[in-house]
């Protein structure tokens, strides 16, 4: 199996990924972008998996695992925030601010 065609795609989604929360300004949105940087770790992971061994594939459990986590903590903060300030709108948000 080729890796260029998975490596190509890799790169092209974790681009988008950080093009999403360097130019958005939505908290959402920033946090799907994320989400989608990860997802082209793991597409990496699993490509070189099919080279290099089962190590890959279980980086990819790994960083399943911390995804999970790190959406149902995200999305509570979102919540919270967004029902003290009633937006998700980043440039709106001054939490240290008082």
């Amino acid at each position: 199996m080729l890796l260029a065609p998975a490596l190509s795609v890799s790169a092209v989604l974790f681009t988008l990924g950080v093009a999403g929360v360097l130019l958005r300004r939505n908290a959402i949105v920033i946090f799907m972008c994320v989400e989608l940087m990860l997802n082209a770790v793991n597409l990496t992971f699993v490509a070189l998996a099919q080279q290099l061994g089962v190590a890959g594939q279980l980086f990819v459990l790994f960083v399943m695992a911390v995804a999970a986590a790190e959406a149902a903590v995200g999305l509570a903060i979102i919540l919270a925030i967004y029902r003290h300030r009633h937006t998700v709108n980043l440039q709106n948000i001054n939490l240290l601010k008082g």
